[in-house]
């Protein structure tokens, strides 16, 4: 999956009231509701000059639903607050823990938000077949040649485009203490061979520390983080090929290919002298929550976890995070030294379920770089693959190397597996199979044929 989940990012946070009176001061808006999107609105002034293509829906609401909650959830409402002030037009945002069940619930039942945050493909895909989606206005479909073309593919469904890519994230990230490295003398691994020789050797010196620590909770998406684990060494163990048959089911999850690469992860992340440290045996990592996985490595109890670039979010704040910080991140090697630089990354797709010339209008906005960059600028942790965003606004360490790989030629690129599953396998049966995996201690091989059993005839 590709979205961070944080727990108690149901609270909206307001914007800071010296924010909103700066903000009221730079920008003049005198637009009058109702208007067409810039044409007949009165003109706006200052600061807020620039947003007149979307002016003239002043004292309208439009309402956002996602998965993403606080921390995460308060930079994304910063980054809309100026437009937000100048247009008039109030963006309604609620996250949850339970979007991926409720989405489909609250559209069914006709009480979809105006517009949805879609991390997965698959689901889209499914809503689209609902015949809810409601397809972008054309500055939207504009705006995406700031994107390459496989982005707006991902966005898309049977060659039809609904959904502007919003975020890109990069899947295959080790984080760690550079500081506590430097104390016991390890070295970042280059290869998986030593990686895993890595692991073993912190295994080995005893003492509180443990290679691992790991945690795939996340409400009624728990067992997410467990997917991307399997993906990576898919990806790294087959190269794209494969992976590409896995995707659509020619590779099923009980064949020989993904079952040994589950072995692989067995043997990584269900170790019992590996994991999970901090919280206590191999079952705990069902039920630690994702957010709170990596919080052993900052008093030196967990040596490494496997997770996004997105996690930069939920450490502490005033972490220092860099080369030489509390912690920093590794590029997860390939368990096959003839796969070239494996990248698994992930994103965000904005998709619509009202043709509002407000909702528009806020489509159209979310859809630019010049959004994308404002959410930089305030979002450390979060990257944008558009194109049309300034490199010289990644200013933390993490994003910039999040940024490199997402962007290098040479890469060996695919997409979230699970998220391009039908919805009914990648964020359903693959997400509890893994989870009683976990959990319960459940073999490979039925964990492996519960989902293939999921996968739409």
């Amino acid at each position: 999956m590709t979205t961070p989940v944080t727990t108690g990012r149901r609270r909206l946070l307001a914007v800071p009231a010296v924010l909103a009176l700066a903000l009221t001061a730079a920008c003049s808006n005198s637009s009058s509701g109702g208007g067409g999107g810039g044409g007949s609105a009165a003109a706006l002034t200052g600061d807020c000059a620039k947003y007149q293509a979307y002016a003239g829906h002043s004292g309208t609401k439009v309402s956002m639903y996602a998965s993403i909650l606080s921390p995460e959830s308060d930079s994304l409402e910063k980054s809309w607050a100026e437009f937000s002030n100048c247009t008039g037009i109030k963006i309604v945002y609620e996250g949850s823990n339970d979007f991926e069940s409720q989405l489909p619930v609250r559209v069914a039942g006709g009480n979809a938000p105006d517009l949805a945050i879609i991390p997965q493909p698959g689901l889209l895909a499914q809503m689209v077949k609902s015949g809810k989606v409601v397809k972008p206005p054309q500055q939207t479909v504009d705006n995406e040649n700031k994107w390459s073309p496989v982005w707006k593919e991902y966005g898309s469904v049977n060659g039809t485009f609904y959904a502007a890519p919003m975020s890109a994230n990069m899947k295959s990230l080790v984080w760690y203490s550079p500081k506590a490295f430097k104390a016991a003398g390890y070295e970042v691994p280059k290869t998986w061979q030593d990686l895993i020789a890595l692991s073993d050797k912190i295994a080995r010196a005893g003492g509180e520390t443990k290679p691992w620590c790991g945690g795939i909770g996340s409400g009624t998406a728990t067992g997410w983080p467990a997917t991307d684990w399997l993906e990576e060494v898919v990806l790294g163990s087959y190269g794209g090929d494969v992976y590409d048959q896995w995707i659509s089911h020619k590779v099923k999850f009980s064949g020989e290919k993904i079952t040994t690469a589950m072995k692989t992860v067995a043997d990584w992340m269900q170790n019992p002298a590996w994991v999970n440290a901090g919280f206590g045996d191999v079952k705990t990592i069902a039920t630690t929550t994702f957010q709170d996985a990596g919080t052993p490595i900052l008093s030196n109890k967990c040596a490494m976890l496997q997770q996004a670039s997105f996690y930069r979010a939920q450490w502490p704040k005033g972490t220092s995070i860099g080369p030489d910080g509390d912690v920093f991140a590794f590029h997860l090697p390939a368990v096959n030294p003839q796969v070239t630089n494996p990248v698994e990354g992930g994103g965000e797709f904005l998709a619509a379920f009202s043709d509002r010339p407000e909702v528009q209008a806020v489509q159209n906005y979310l859809s630019t770089s010049e959004w994308a960059g404002s959410r930089v600028k305030v979002s450390p942790g979060w990257v944008s693959a558009n194109q049309g965003v300034d490199k010289s606004l990644y200013t933390d360490p993490i994003d910039k190397l999040s940024a490199e790989s997402l962007t290098d030629p040479s890469a060996t690129f695919r997409f979230d597996a699970s998220d391009l599953m039908p919805a009914a396998v990648g964020s359903g049966a693959e997400w509890k199979a893994l989870t009683a995996w976990f959990a319960e201690g459940q073999s490979i091989q039925k964990t492996a044929a519960d989902i293939d059993a999921a996968w739409p005839q």
